[in-house]
């Protein structure tokens, strides 16, 4: 009956305005669903890849620039704190940087490296349901084949500051985009001790199992 009477109220409505309120009936369902949804539920590990290039800025070694690439292992350890535009969670990660390579201005020796950044420290700002920014801190070990930057070391340590964004194209899949400030320094193995302060920007892609 309840039935009979909704749709004898649906064709009352004059025909101009039919077709419009129909496609709100069938579309409002799905916006509910976005609406209701909120990404980063149940802590789920973080799976990831990201390549990233940048530039050297003043405060160290000048004209050098960079170009790396890694993959990551995380895990959201909380669930959502504070409120409104705060509001988020935070996650553990490390990552493994296979390919660490400087060009260096001469008479250094342009060089190729590998990374290992055991400690990431993100806050995922959850309050929208697709885009979620993040700011992470972090640091680790780049061994090279040959001295970076000149006349130092061939072991650095790097710590680094990232604003990034994840574009969620599904529940648990994002596209990562983010600017990274990392310096790379060899922390008084070698003097003079120069260091090296990029700025890189990265793009990538997480899954959230």
């Amino acid at each position: 009956m309840c039935s009979r009477l909704f749709w004898q109220s649906i064709f009352s409505v004059p025909s101009r305005l039919r077709g419009g309120l129909l496609l709100l009936m069938l579309i409002n369902p799905l916006f509910a669903t976005a609406q209701s949804s909120k990404p980063l539920d149940g802590k789920p590990l973080d799976l990831g890849g990201w390549a990233s290039g940048g530039f050297s800025v003043p405060g160290g070694t000048k004209d050098t620039r960079t170009f790396n690439a890694g993959v990551r292992l995380g895990k959201v350890l909380t669930g959502d704190h504070l409120g409104g535009f705060l509001r988020g969670n935070f996650e553990y990660a490390a990552d493994v940087m296979p390919i660490y390579y400087f060009w260096q201005p001469a008479p250094a020796q342009n060089a190729f490296g590998s990374a290992f950044n055991p400690v990431n420290l993100k806050w995922n700002f959850t309050h929208s349901a697709r885009t979620v920014p993040y700011l992470e801190l972090g640091g680790g070990v780049l061994f090279t084949n040959h001295v970076v930057p000149l006349n130092t070391s061939h072991v650095n340590f790097l710590t680094h500051a990232t604003l990034g964004f994840q574009f969620f194209n599904s529940q648990r899949r994002a596209f990562t985009a983010g600017v990274r400030y990392e310096h790379i320094s060899n922390a008084g193995l070698t003097v003079p001790n120069p260091g090296v302060n990029t700025v890189q920007f990265m793009l990538g892609m997480n899954w959230f199992k």
